[in-house]
């Protein structure tokens, strides 16, 4: 398969050919489960409490980079919707044509952001399920599918995390920012028989009420909503402050109760709800958020967390509201320049897709994503590296903030065992 160039004039060609998407969506009997159909390879996978859309194969895909990257594929995608011949006898979300994103961190990441429509994908949510099948002229698909790129980066040691950890707190308190996110690295190698689908499997299993994801040997199981859109209605749950789970239901109910009262993650997790809400009041009638945040329990954190809701007044599609939300506080900081110029500084490698937005679009703009975090990205040579941070604010103490890096490396270490380090 030939490599194009990650660029505008990539899909640009493809928008003046003479190329269709044939797109034919039939409902079918639910199978009950979808972990149980995951391919070998090349998985394509949204799943939450067993209800999501798995893919198969790629009928087409088209990446994109830089500062534009987002953009690019939003027009790219109103385009591709506007010409698709699409037969579908449901109105569900997640119907019709469908593609799976996944975007880097930065705009300057050698990584790229991709967008793949598979060649069959099964859905189910609410007691139904489908199957759509996705036909494209040949040779269209042999020009837009380019090889996958592998991530290069650095490893971040523990106590390199903790010196920047204190750098920050020094340009905090200098008044040069309010918070960063800060992050550091595990890479490692996995054997020739690794088995993607079982890993994921586990980990749907494990983190039910997570978006478990996997696209371009990219997974992981992400607890933050990063936006939803479904006919108009505007959704975004906010995490930012954590905890690790107690020993026994004592200490578990103390340590959230610890959370909730905690000044320094009330402070943290309050610069990431105003970050949501600001980007999302221009495209919104009107955006309200919780009162005050609840805790979630996850099987190896309590979480702060509040829930974002808006309704739609302009055109936007879910993935114009995630470029009008990336990055938010949660995954850079505050004020977000900065923050990421500080990021850039003191993180020595290129987080790629981690912290990102992951998840799908159909062709009415809908869609489900979420931001890339408990993630790993599998490379081309049997490399694994896994990503994980943690927020930086007045008050943070450099070990305690390490250890927070590790409880969120647990979903992945836990499958892992000592492949990472």
């Amino acid at each position: 398969m030939s490599e194009i160039a990650n660029d505008h004039q990539s899909w640009v060609s493809l928008l003046e050919s003479d190329s269709r998407l044939k797109v034919v969506t039939v409902e079918i009997e639910d199978p009950g489960s979808l972990i149980p159909m995951l391919p070998d390879s090349e998985i394509l996978l949204w799943l939450r409490r067993g209800e999501g859309l798995l893919g198969f194969g790629e009928a087409l895909r088209v990446e994109f980079s830089g500062l534009n990257r987002f953009r690019d594929a939003s027009t790219f995608w109103r385009n591709t919707a506007e010409t698709a011949n699409v037969e579908n006898e449901l109105t569900e979300p997640g119907t019709g044509l469908v593609a799976f994103g996944s975007f880097s961190f930065s705009s300057g990441s050698q990584t790229p952001s991709v967008l793949v429509v598979p060649r069959r994908l099964l859905g189910r949510k609410n007691g139904r399920a489908w199957l759509t099948t996705f036909e494209l002229v040949p040779s269209v698909v042999e020009q837009l599918v380019a090889k996958n790129v592998q991530i290069a980066g650095e490893q971040l040691s523990e106590d390199g995390f903790k010196q920047a950890v204190s750098i920050a707190l020094e340009r905090i308190r200098d008044g040069q920012l309010e918070k960063v996110v800060l992050a550091r690295d595990l890479v490692g190698e996995v054997s020739t028989d690794f088995d993607l689908a079982d890993t994921v499997g586990s980990l749907s299993l494990g983190y039910p009420d997570c978006w478990t994801f996997a696209i371009d040997n990219f997974f992981g199981s992400s607890p933050e909503t990063l936006v939803q859109v479904h006919s108009g209605a505007v959704s975004a749950r906010v995490l930012a402050g954590s905890a690790a789970r107690g020993v026994d239901a004592n200490a578990d109910m103390n340590a959230s109760i610890e959370l909730a009262t905690s000044g320094k993650d009330q402070d943290e997790h309050e610069f990431a709800v105003q970050s949501v809400v600001a980007s999302l009041r221009p495209h919104c009638v009107s955006v309200t958020a919780s009162d005050t945040p609840f805790t979630i329990r996850l099987p190896n954190l309590w979480h702060l967390a509040s829930d974002v809701l808006g309704e739609l007044s302009d055109e936007s599609s879910s993935l114009d509201l995630v470029e009008a939300l990336h990055p938010t506080a949660a995954v850079a900081g505050s004020p977000t320049e900065a923050a990421l110029a500080l990021i850039e500084e003191l993180e020595p490698f290129d987080r790629g897709r981690y912290a990102g937005p992951v998840g799908w679009i159909d062709a009415r703009g809908d869609g489900e994503w979420a931001i890339a975090l408990r993630c790993a990205q599998l490379g081309e040579s049997g490399s694994i590296r896994s990503i994980a941070g943690a927020g930086i604010v007045e008050g943070s103490i450099p070990e305690k903030e390490l250890a927070e890096t590790k409880l969120k490396f647990k979903p992945i270490a836990d499958l892992l065992g000592d492949r990472l380090h």
